[in-house]
């Protein structure tokens, strides 16, 4: 069987961050076709030997345990060693397979909503990247008639390995070895931990680091908390909890704990992107790799040596970062991306402790980053952020959106068309709201920006079926109202037309 013709016959494909798809079509078939693809690539490229253990990890979904086994089996039965690291973050058991030089694959599907999976891959290096996706999708499976049901469900029943504690460890390692004495003693701090599989690795690291830790919100069911598009019930939450428990700040991630939430003492929830630059300069950053729908302040700040643009999604940013690497041996290179998540491309020193590489999203780093920060310059969260140059950023989505939909829009403002035609195109559906267009990117989506310096980035989720609009404004209310004036555009736009 191709991999390529597996994903149109289960809809289940490459997306920004591995394969996903609805849970349904997400059979035990399907998993174990894309597992035993990734390992045959592996050995293709001589990145795998016939000794070597797989490290498998999972969220707190409940798709996620039956998921879990058919990649475990598919690894036993390509005659590798299955690790079952248990339900931890994604950067934790991507950190144990870079640091042991093994390949591991994360079961999640992020923060989207639980009827959806999805299931990421990582090289002993760490994450595959675009190119690594195109040569699993050339591969070819062969399958034993006799495994599957007609549903597509494993018939014998395989007995899932016992958990391996050791990539816990040593993620929750890295960082009491790096910040010490306990640095975050004095202070008290919420932890949102709803159904975060990172929840109580969170609590015990932030503890341990001298906080005083209140726990809030504990879920037994998943809550799809997306990074990007904060629920309303998390806004009005986190304002009563930094009230009632008097709070400095409140600590939480999404769903697979790779993407940070961080909230300010006023119970405000900062932006990914701009606590990317706070955590970027409390590390000492030289070089940063981000995604093109950042926010511009992080070039208006003077700190940083170079600040590179890429697409959306962690492959994009992590190429661009070993670019970076190679081009500027003596600089500390990052990445960080819009939805909060923090790559560390190369060490980071402090003292006599070394924070080592982890090029893949962690929320961890930036939580304790951004709060140490604060601390050592003896200032609040908001006042951190309020010294930043004035530049807001907002994001919303529109679900259940058809790609079909998406294509259109993008055709409508395609880069085929002439500079003047495209400029005059975009003038008429937005100059009334924002003057006239000054710069078009299609890097990613199309990314306009206009001469009042407001800018409105369209792309289509990678993850799901979802459009996403992002703004920026040189305040937050106006950068809020043109991404629903936005919305009302495209919910009323005539696909006919395109």
């Amino acid at each position: 069987m191709l991999i390529k013709d597996l994903m149109q016959e289960s809809n289940v494909k490459f997306g920004t961050s591995g394969a996903r798809g609805l849970v349904s079509n997400m059979t035990d078939k399907v998993c174990y076709t894309y597992t035993v693809a990734f390992i045959n690539y592996l050995e293709q490229e001589g990145l795998i030997k016939r000794s070597d253990s797989v490290a498998v990890a999972g969220d707190l979904r409940p798709s996620t345990p039956r998921i879990m086994r058919a990649v475990l089996k598919a690894i036993a039965d390509k005659g590798y060693i299955p690790l079952n690291c248990g339900f931890i973050p994604s950067p934790a058991v991507a950190y144990y397979g870079i640091r042991h030089s093994i390949a591991s694959i994360m079961v999640t599907g992020s923060h989207i909503p639980d009827d959806r999976n999805g299931i990421k891959f990582n090289k002993p290096q760490g994450e595959i990247l675009k190119e690594d996706e195109i040569k699993i999708s050339s591969q070819s499976v062969e399958l034993d008639a006799g495994l599957f049901n007609a549903e597509g469900m494993l018939k014998d029943h395989f007995s899932i390995p016992s958990i391996y504690k050791a990539a816990e460890i040593e993620y929750k390692k890295r960082y009491l070895d790096f910040f010490e004495n306990q640095p975050l003693s004095g202070l008290r701090i919420g932890v949102y931990q709803h159904s975060a599989v990172g929840r109580d690795i969170l609590l015990d690291i932030v503890c341990s680091l001298g906080a005083t830790v209140i726990p809030l919100g504990y879920s037994n069911s998943f809550v799809a908390v997306d990074t990007e598009a904060i629920r309303p019930e998390d806004v009005e939450l986190a304002k009563r909890w930094v009230q009632e428990y008097k709070l400095d700040a409140i600590f939480s991630t999404d769903g697979d704990s790779d993407r940070p939430l961080l909230a300010d003492e006023k119970g405000v929830w900062i932006r990914g992107d701009v606590g990317g630059i706070l955590c970027a300069y409390f590390l000492n950053a030289d070089f940063i790799s981000l995604p093109v729908s950042c926010n511009t302040a992080v070039e208006m700040t003077g700190w940083f040596k170079k600040v590179k643009r890429t697409k959306i999604g962690s492959p994009y940013v992590i190429s661009q970062m070993q670019e970076l690497a190679q081009e500027n041996v003596q600089g500390i290179v990052v990445g960080y991306e819009a939805n909060g998540g923090f790559l560390l491309e190369t060490e980071v020193k402090h003292g006599l402790n070394i924070l080592s590489p982890l090029p893949t999203r962690d929320a961890l780093i930036y939580l304790l980053g951004i709060t140490l920060l604060s601390k050592e310059q003896n200032k609040t969260l908001s006042q951190l952020v309020e010294e930043l140059p004035k530049r807001y950023t907002y994001s919303g989505r529109l679900q259940n959106f058809p790609q079909t939909e998406s294509t259109k829009i993008l055709n409508y403002f395609s880069e085929t068309l002439s500079k003047d035609d495209l400029k005059e195109r975009i003038n008429s559906c937005f100059a009334q709201l924002t003057g006239n267009v000054f710069q078009v990117d299609n890097t990613d989506g199309v990314r306009m920006i206009f001469e009042s310096g407001d800018v409105i980035h369209l792309r289509p989720s990678g993850n799901a079926p979802e459009f996403r609009c992002y703004t920026e404004s040189d305040s937050l209310t106006r950068a809020v109202q043109l991404n629903s004036s936005i919305f009302d555009w495209i919910r009323s736009f005539n696909f006919k037309q395109v």
